[in-house]
């Protein structure tokens, strides 16, 4: 009877996977999605960040985001709210 390996086993993997939808997820994926879904205007409206506004670009809103607490917040629940309505 061969031994099966829990650590490798495929199915105990799946069933361990984090349900948090920003696990796995850096800063600038998220960025990098909502930039393409949405395109800076649009992500002015719904979050009222300058980064967002003037001279935007990828870089320069990581570099606010990461300084910024209540910004990536904000960011990272527009990100979840997306991913969750298009899945419908």
């Amino acid at each position: 009877m061969q031994k099966i390996d829990q650590e490798n086993n495929p199915q105990k993997l799946e069933n361990n996977q984090s349900k948090d939808p920003l696990h796995g997820k850096s800063l600038k994926a998220i960025m990098e999605f909502l930039y393409d879904k949405y395109g800076w205007e649009k992500l002015a409206e719904m979050i009222d960040i300058n980064c967002f506004k003037m001279n935007p670009s990828i870089n320069s809103s990581l570099t606010f985001l990461r300084k910024t607490e209540w910004a990536r917040v904000k960011v990272q629940n527009l990100y979840i709210y997306a991913i969750k309505s298009s899945k419908k």
